[in-house]
């Protein structure tokens, strides 16, 4: 029988950071001890109300980051200032479960995040108070995935981490044992 593939900071996750918050937090069972729930990649394309095909091409970028098929999102209400009416294609996402999420994490922080400009480290303002965070690129070309030679337009995608985690601080404990790079306040 084949063995199960494991993604590493899955393996890291239970070898290592459970223990580590266990003793941190003084949990008494190991199920209280926050995990990763889902990421969830989010494209929003403005542009794509008069060019459909940027959407498509977005869909394939965001295919290709993430190694799952996103879905297409529409507007929920009309916006005559935009000429946006309710139903019209305006961005793709993509929810990550399970390995595929530790695999992303995994080359997000690894990979993608060395690879942006003038780095310094992600944002600690990007925790929402109930131990998930979010934040934003502002260019999907930070991805080794991405051909630069085909990317019709440049766009950035928010990427929103969903914990189990109570407060922030055990969030922010735990994207740091993963070795997410927080900016020094």
């Amino acid at each position: 029988m084949a063995e199960r593939y494991i993604p590493r900071l899955l393996r890291v996750y239970k070898e290592k950071i459970i223990p580590l918050m266990m003793r941190e937090f003084s949990y008494k069972n190991v199920m209280q001890t926050p995990r990763l729930v889902k990421i969830v990649v989010n494209v929003g394309m403005g542009g794509s109300v008069q060019d459909i095909k940027l959407l498509d091409s977005a869909l394939d970028e965001l295919a290709a980051i993430t190694g799952q098929r996103g879905v297409i999102t529409r507007a929920r209400k009309s916006v005559a200032a935009f000429k946006l009416r309710k139903g019209m294609p305006i961005g793709c996402k993509v929810t990550l479960r399970r390995e595929r999420m530790y695999d992303f994490l995994d080359r997000f922080i690894n990979f993608a995040l060395p690879r942006v400009r003038d780095f310094r480290g992600v944002s600690p303002k990007g925790f929402d108070g109930r131990g998930n965070y979010s934040l934003g690129l502002t260019e999907q070309l930070v991805f080794p995935e991405i051909d630069y030679d085909k990317v019709q337009k440049v766009h950035g995608m928010s990427i929103s981490i969903v914990t189990t985690a109570k407060t922030d601080e055990e969030c922010r404990f735990l994207l740091e044992s993963f070795g997410m790079p927080f900016k020094k306040e």
